[in-house]
């Protein structure tokens, strides 16, 4: 069994590698898990803990979803939390222009289900983490920061591909390996 994820890799750079650093900076003192910037991706569909033949299966799902579907891009744009701020749980920077993440996003969740696979029944919110909260003294300051660049546009992604994933879970942070690569028409 292997923990399977499907995503898209997102490359940081310029403007939101800066954001990102400064928010570290300026939240240093409280107990966040920042994610590595070269584990930056956005989930399409967590599989969970996955047999070897129910990956292959995955696959031909992406593979027949993917060849079909054109490369699109979108933009990385604001700062939120997920829960409130009074519970805060999950740093994240927003997606602009996701008319066709939220397509592709659909077809593989539909495709997935067709082939026998539970997935969240969660509406799709097209994100990428940042940060995981354990605990935060100072909410203001949070609250005051993430304020800050909520209405920044960071960067523009092209995406050329969707990516099966699997999560090795590490004490340090999750290793993602590439289990599977599914290239979007051009």
């Amino acid at each position: 069994m292997k923990r399977i994820f499907i995503g898209i890799k997102v490359e940081p750079e310029g403007t939101l590698l800066r954001m990102i650093s400064s928010l570290k900076a300026v939240l240093a003192s409280e107990k966040i898990k920042w994610v590595d910037p070269a584990n930056i991706h956005i989930t399409l569909a967590f599989l969970g803990d996955t047999e070897e033949d129910r990956i292959k299966a995955a696959s031909i799902v992406l593979s027949n979803i993917c060849s079909d579907y054109n490369r699109f891009s979108f933009r990385i744009s604001g700062t939120g939390i997920f829960k409130s701020y009074h519970n805060p749980r999950v740093i994240w920077a927003g997606i602009d222009n996701s008319d066709e993440l939220s397509g592709i996003n659909e077809q593989i969740a539909g495709g997935l289900r067709d082939a026998g696979f539970h997935l969240e029944e969660r509406p799709f919110s097209p994100h990428i983490t940042l940060g995981r909260i354990k605990y935060v003294k100072d909410k203001s300051l949070l609250r005051e920061t993430l304020e800050r660049y909520r209405d920044t546009d960071f960067q523009d992604v092209d995406i050329k591909e969707v990516i099966l994933f699997e999560s090795i879970l590490r004490p340090e942070g999750p290793i993602y390996k590439k289990s599977g690569i599914f290239g979007l028409r051009l």
